[in-house]
């Protein structure tokens, strides 16, 4: 980036915090202060919402990579409207408990306080961001309850056929393997869903930063799932095969998890490699359009 945009830039983040804007922020944060340290703090405790320490740091340097929209302009009758909805959406979330529906109210503040600054236009070009900040949120637990027990089975039917394929004898009773000696249990813990959060936030940072084309976008946020769960069907199964063939040990303790972390970098492998096809698919059909 060049000087005169670097200094453009300044100009219009600087536009951005005159006093009233200020004062708004300030606001905003007495009002969220409480929502946003016990989302912090599951961030820190929770590993299934671990993503979040990387979303969120991330989320504020792409809103000031992106800068201020050129066209944007103060809304501020649509901005107050949003704000007002947010507010009560964060009342109603505090009366009822429920802490996606406050934590979420704070993203919808923030679209409010955007509009008021800087209109709708500057939420469209903060569009990024703002879904990288929404998705450091961890689902209610009812969500993530009624897919964990899905996930858990498609991972040990995976595992047991290749199992199956390796000749390893087998029995599978649910989330239960046995192999002679041993019994596999896919807990909770293990069924993929954690991965499957982190890789749908990478495959939205990648179609958003490389990608061009909003169709490209979401099929590679939609291949993302497929991803996640193979090779976490794959994980049952090498944890089966090691505990069979080399030691048990592989079943539990440091080396299991090290055998998720090792899936987990394999599958962001994967879904970078599949973001660098389709933005050669992208090149390739933008070529030909330009051509014809």
């Amino acid at each position: 980036m060049g000087a005169p945009a670097m200094v453009q830039k300044r100009h219009d983040l600087r536009a951005l915090l005159s006093p009233p804007e200020i004062a708004t922020a300030a606001l905003f944060v007495v009002l969220f202060w409480q929502t946003f340290g016990d989302l912090a703090a599951q961030w820190w405790d929770n590993p299934d919402a671990g993503h979040g320490l990387l979303l969120a740091p991330i989320c504020l340097y792409l809103a000031y990579r992106s800068g201020a929209a050129p066209e944007g302009k103060a809304n501020l009758p649509l901005g107050v409207t949003i704000l007002i909805a947010a507010v009560a959406l964060r009342f109603v979330g505090t009366l009822a408990g429920e802490l996606f529906t406050m934590r979420s109210s704070m993203i919808a503040a923030i679209v409010g306080l955007t509009v008021c600054w800087r209109g709708w236009p500057q939420v469209v070009h903060w569009w990024l961001p703002l879904v990288v900040g929404t998705l450091a949120i961890p689902l209610p637990a009812v969500i993530t309850n009624s897919l964990a027990v899905p996930l858990q089975l498609v991972a040990s039917k995976i595992g047991a056929n290749l199992l199956e394929w390796r000749q390893v004898p087998y029995r599978i009773n649910g989330n239960v393997i046995d192999i002679p000696g041993f019994r596999l249990f896919v807990a909770e813990a293990c069924s993929g869903l954690r991965s499957l959060t982190a890789l749908l936030s990478l495959g939205v940072l990648i179609g958003g930063l490389w990608l061009q084309r909003w169709p490209t976008r979401v099929l590679l946020i939609l291949l993302a799932i497929p991803v996640a769960v193979l090779l976490n069907g794959f994980r049952v199964f090498l944890t089966a095969f090691l505990m069979y063939f080399v030691d048990p040990e592989f079943g539990r303790g440091f080396m299991h998890v090290s055998e998720g972390w090792l899936i987990f970098v394999v599958a962001l492998i994967v879904i970078g490699f599949v973001g660098i096809g389709l933005g050669k698919l992208e090149e390739a059909v933008l070529r030909r359009r330009a051509r014809g």
